[in-house]
């Protein structure tokens, strides 16, 4: 009976900081799964902008609604990574934060038509949820208490901003949304001073690793589209067929960049931690916005599309050189002591963006990509790599 009730109910109390084998659990992969909904609205949502040539407008409404995406995803990642009592009121709000996910991802077409009416129902309904987690961590664990209700409070507060900015008149919209962007920024900063959480360094990297594999995706969904549409239209299909093989070894050659070193080892405080979960943020919106610029390749190859030559063929080298610059910054450092790696990354992302200018923009940069994994491979060769 009492096994029972402790199944049902467990008090909210701090995982220890180096618990062994703490790994992904079965929720959160579902929670994962169905964020990969509202990221590939969003991807769609961009390349269909692009497509129509309305490329400021469509790069600035994909980095809104990301951001938004995102922070949801990172919230819930590190309070897991922290507070996973995995019993039924934890597994309830989770649920209740998948929902607002969903809702985002139905919001994402009208936020791209500059209406953010939906989405923002979505993201207060996800955050509101994580309110209630954090009320219980507060009510659980004394040691944390000021951290939670610190969260519980600024969350709240900035959540009812949310709403209030829906009602402002059309040319305070965009200061409105970024002062509030600098307040949800702020709030995790906040909270931390009082105590920082006990989130766990090996699964946070694992968490953001998992988010690197769903925007990673996208590339893939879009070289699959390629192989389609020459299977379909008849036409082109061994140029189709051929840009599909660049985009599958360019995302390969992203994914083993990022693997390539820990995560964890980066997660050494809480200043750094900061600096590394949020600069993520360029990571994951950069991954995503080359699957969109692979769906643009496409479209070019098929005579689709209203994208001029140059910002077509800007599409996939641009987001791949902002990924190596942050893949760079956050997992290798400017001073490793590696020098051909450390000095690779940027010398690597600087060919990347001339490739925009070559007549075949995606395989250069599949090319540069997968040259760099060369130089990393020949570089580590015979030297440890911690897991």
């Amino acid at each position: 009976m009492h096994d029972r009730i402790r199944v049902w109910y467990r008090p909210m109390r701090a995982r220890a900081i180096h618990e062994p084998h703490r790994v992904s659990t079965s929720l959160e992969l579902l929670f994962d799964l169905c964020f990969v909904v509202a990221v590939s609205q969003t991807s769609s949502a961009l390349h269909h902008a692009l497509s129509e040539n309305h490329v400021g407008q469509g790069v600035f409404h994909f980095l809104l609604v990301f951001w938004g995406i995102w922070w949801g995803w990172l919230q819930f990642s590190w309070f897991a990574s922290a507070y996973d009592t995995d019993d039924v009121p934890y597994r309830l709000a989770v649920l209740v934060q998948i929902a607002g996910g969903l809702v985002i991802a139905a919001g994402v077409s009208r936020a791209f038509d500059g209406d953010f009416t939906v989405m923002v129902v979505g993201y207060v309904l996800m955050r509101l949820a994580g309110v209630a987690q954090w009320m219980r961590a507060a009510q659980s664990d004394p040691e944390h208490r000021a951290t939670a209700l610190r969260y519980a409070f600024g969350i709240t507060v900035v959540q009812i901003a949310w709403i209030a900015r829906l009602t402002l008149p059309e040319p305070l919209q965009l200061p409105g949304f970024f002062a509030l962007f600098v307040a949800e920024l702020a709030v995790p900063v906040w909270a931390e001073r009082a105590r920082p959480t006990t989130w766990h360094p090996h699964h946070i990297a694992e968490r953001y690793g998992l988010f690197t594999l769903i925007v990673l995706g996208e590339t893939v969904v879009a070289a699959t589209t390629g192989i389609q549409e020459a299977l379909r239209e008849g036409e082109n299909i061994g140029a189709l067929i051929s840009l599909s093989a660049a985009g599958l070894i360019l995302v390969f050659s992203m994914w083993w960049l990022y693997f390539d070193q820990p995560g964890h080892t980066r997660l050494t405080s809480l200043r750094k931690a900061v600096t590394w979960g949020y600069g993520h943020f360029l990571i994951f919106g950069s991954a995503a916005a080359v699957g969109a610029g692979m769906e643009v390749a496409v479209d070019r190859a098929t005579h689709k599309g209203h994208l001029a030559q140059l910002p077509a063929g800007m599409a996939i080298p641009i987001p791949v050189a902002v990924y190596l610059i942050f893949v760079w910054l956050l997992h290798i450092g400017p001073t490793n002591e590696c020098r051909p790696i450390a000095i690779g990354f940027p010398f690597a992302a600087l060919l990347v963006l001339g490739a925009s200018f070559s007549s075949a923009p995606v395989h250069t940069t599949a090319a540069i990509a997968a040259g760099l994994v060369a130089v990393v491979v020949l570089a580590t060769r015979g030297h440890p790599v911690e897991g």
